[in-house]
């Protein structure tokens, strides 16, 4: 996808107030695909204005997953509470005051509060009534003297329409009678969102402004914002809401986990995770139906005009899917490598790894994510406890179900050690199995693993090994 722009410069903006959300991650993932179709610049800014909500620690951890993830931004980081200390967002506010599109505010929060609950019980929109807009310059500079505590609120003009030309969403018009004049500066004289965004976006040179659904409705007072200052305004995109897997609110922890941590710390591979955000709210379309894609395809494939407007759900069956599918395709050692960290914390008195890669080497398949790994088959390190039912296939009296055990009892004993592998294991037993394979191989599945549900009885004696193997058949033999 190719812009009209010649230099496209977009940002990753994140605030430092915890874990990365995955709405963040897409956030930067879209802006990242973007940039890199058309050779653009990639800023990393911290917007940290906030200071109440500022984490210790949430820089370097976005810095980190940042880099995990492989998406490297080309400036930054640039902190908004530097450039605040720098008094760069100040001289925009003189000026804004200077030409009366600003005003002071001194109003405290228990008339505001008071203030809207009457409007609300009046059903009018809680909006705040302008009651310092009309003080006298005189006044305000007493008050100002006088230490009294102050905001500097922006002069929404009213009955005005203003246009959004949104890349995702299309054409928007919002009239201003719906906006209240929004707070730019704060007692505190740390700008809010709404100024230091459009300020950094203009002194940065961003071009195109991609950002969540939520700020749809911000986006008229930036409009404002960049036309008081006589500013060319970004092109802006909005992106759907992340929605609970059910489709109908909005994206809960009380819904399960929200932060890319806690999906590395399941056991979910960078590629599927990167993978599964990109396609919540975007497809290829054109009636593709392929679903796994690396970076490298994404930046060709990815399109930000093709973007859904609706809310996309996140549905962690269909992530399940996806990181299975690159589990699948992984070689071995690749597998163990990702993998053993799990196994020894699921299993830490398991220290022989050329089990452990057996065990992976079946469970492969079956794998979705590493917080998996062993636990679907307990049989593998423990002893089992065989029901006398289990062993029978289907109506299989007692006599019939011992005549098959000992048959497999003769069978792997006679094979050798060195031929203990997992083709041979197959190859023999299938054979020995003819036209009745239930018969033959069930009561071997249930001796050697006790449970209804398992890999095949194969598998199971060639992991856990030709010593274990005969132990167990034997000991189901006795039960009859």
């Amino acid at each position: 996808m190719n812009t009209e722009n010649k230099e496209v410069v977009v940002r990753y903006a994140p605030s430092p107030t915890g874990l990365m959300h995955i709405g963040t991650l897409r956030t930067i993932l879209y802006n990242y695909l973007f940039a890199k179709q058309n050779n653009g610049t990639i800023l990393l800014r911290i917007e940290d204005t906030d200071q109440s909500r500022k984490v210790d620690g949430a820089v370097e951890s976005l810095e980190n997953l940042i880099t995990w993830a492989g998406i490297p931004y080309d400036k930054g980081p640039i902190f908004q509470s530097k450039r605040v200390k720098e008094g760069i967002y100040n001289k925009y506010i003189d000026k804004l005051l200077n030409n009366g599109d600003a005003y002071y505010c001194f109003c405290s929060s228990k008339r505001l509060d008071e203030m809207r609950k009457q409007q609300i019980l009046e059903k009018k929109p809680p909006m705040y009534d302008r009651k310092c807009f009309y003080l006298q310059k005189s006044e305000v500079q007493k008050r100002i003297d006088d230490g009294e505590k102050y905001v500097i609120r922006f002069l929404i003009p009213k009955n005005k329409n203003i246009e959004i030309k949104d890349i995702v969403r299309g054409k928007i018009v919002i009239n201003t009678n719906t906006i209240d004049d929004q707070i730019l500066l704060k007692s505190d004289g740390f700008p809010t969102y709404h100024l230091a965004s459009v300020v950094d976006d203009h002194e940065m040179k961003v071009t195109h402004a991609i950002r969540g659904e939520e700020w749809v409705t911000s986006t008229p007072k930036h409009i404002l914002l960049y036309n008081a200052f006589k500013w060319k305004v970004p092109k802006f995109a909005h992106l759907p809401l992340l929605l609970n897997a059910d489709g109908k609110k909005k994206l809960s922890k009380r819904q399960g986990d929200v932060a890319v941590e806690d999906f590395i710390a399941k056991g979910y591979l960078k590629d599927a995770i990167i993978n599964f955000v990109v396609l919540l709210g975007w497809n290829p379309g054109c009636g593709s139906t392929k679903e796994i894609f690396n970076l490298e395809e994404l930046i060709e494939k990815f399109n930000l005009s093709k973007v859904h407007k609706s809310g996309a759900a996140v549905d962690i069956k269909r992530l399940d899917w996806m990181n299975a599918q690159y589990i699948k395709n992984m070689n071995i050692d690749e597998l163990i490598k990702f993998a053993l960290p799990y196994f020894k914390e699921n299993f830490p008195n398991v220290t022989d790894n050329k089990f452990i890669k057996k065990v992976l080497t079946v469970e492969q398949d079956r794998l979705e994510r590493f917080t998996q790994v062993g636990l679907e088959n307990p049989f593998f390190f423990e002893s089992v406890s065989v029901n006398k039912e289990l062993l029978k296939w289907k109506g299989a009296d007692d006599s019939e179900t011992k005549s098959q055990l000992e048959k497999a009892m003769q069978i792997l004993t006679s094979i050798t050690d060195s031929h203990w592998t997992r083709k041979n294991l197959t190859e023999i037993l299938m054979t020995a199995a003819g036209d009745k394979k239930g018969d033959f191989l069930w009561p071997i599945r249930a001796a050697l693993t006790g449970e209804k549900y398992s890999p095949s009885p194969m598998d199971c004696a060639w992991v856990i090994g030709k010593e274990k193997s005969l132990d167990r058949i034997k000991k189901a033999i006795q039960i009859f």
